[in-house]
């Protein structure tokens, strides 16, 4: 028992999660005082923090149940609570009752989203996600939030707020749905690639210089969409829809999404 107590936990894995709480919580308080871009980009630094923990952890052979879990608690907060509090005071809070429901249904979706998570990761088919991931339904709030502030796009108050309703409603759905997202996960970074291939990359980061939130959420949207693509085409196929067990790799503990 004198052992049990006396175990610390991992430093820096940790310390980039606490950095993506931080980040959560900083984007609630910026949007209770109505600053929303700082708000919308606090949740963005916390999606780059939250990428970068898990494989800290990896690097540094730092993996720990406690850091998964706190993981998740700090995805709760950064790419549930937080986003549907932005989206909530920025445009659906005019919507009354039916404005804080689609902010519920996010928030709720997420939460369901990351415990499904938890409990299906040693089944779960590597290469895909099941239902879309919590930090790409943030994405395609907030990055429809910092499209919309820009002095250069003009439309109705109205209009915004029930985009961002059904914003708000098709993210919490789709996170909870058996919807298969490619993860990205099976990509080898180690193999050698074309020297073109290099140079796409270094135009794309020109490309999102050029416009962030002009450039990035059409990527958000492709992404939100593309699982419902997946599932059709499998579906069309005769392929089984449902990633849950189709391969006997289990997931990696670190990473939570």
């Amino acid at each position: 028992m004198e052992g049990e107590r006396g175990r610390g936990i991992y430093l820096l894995p940790n310390a980039f999660t606490t950095a993506a709480l931080f980040c959560g919580f900083y984007a609630i308080v910026m949007a209770m005082n109505q600053r929303f871009e700082h708000a919308c980009w606090a949740v963005f630094i916390a999606m780059i923090l939250d990428g970068l923990d898990g494989r800290v952890a990896r690097l540094t052979n730092t993996q720990s149940e406690f850091g998964a879990q706190y993981d998740s608690l700090s995805d709760m907060v950064s790419f549930g609570a937080a986003p549907a509090l932005v989206l909530y005071e920025w445009s659906l809070r005019g919507l009354g009752k039916l404005g804080w429901i689609a902010a519920f249904v996010y928030c709720a979706g997420a939460a369901l989203r990351l415990a499904r998570f938890n409990t299906n990761i040693q089944v779960v088919d590597k290469r895909f996600f099941q239902g879309l991931p919590s930090p790409a339904a943030a994405a395609l709030v907030v990055g429809f939030i910092m499209m919309m502030i820009d002095p250069d796009i003009s439309v109705s108050a109205r209009q915004v707020d029930w985009v961002s309703w059904g914003i708000a409603v098709f993210a919490g759905m789709t996170m909870v749905s058996n919807v298969p997202f490619y993860s990205f996960k099976d990509v080898n970074f180690r193999k050698s690639v074309p020297f073109i291939v290099v140079f796409l990359i270094a135009l794309g980061f020109a490309l999102v210089a050029i416009d962030p939130p002009k450039v990035l959420w059409p990527i958000f949207v492709i992404y939100g969409l593309s699982g419902y693509v997946v599932f059709a085409l499998r579906r069309a196929k005769g392929k089984p829809v449902s990633i849950i067990p189709t391969d006997d790799e289990p997931l990696d503990e670190s990473e939570r999404r």
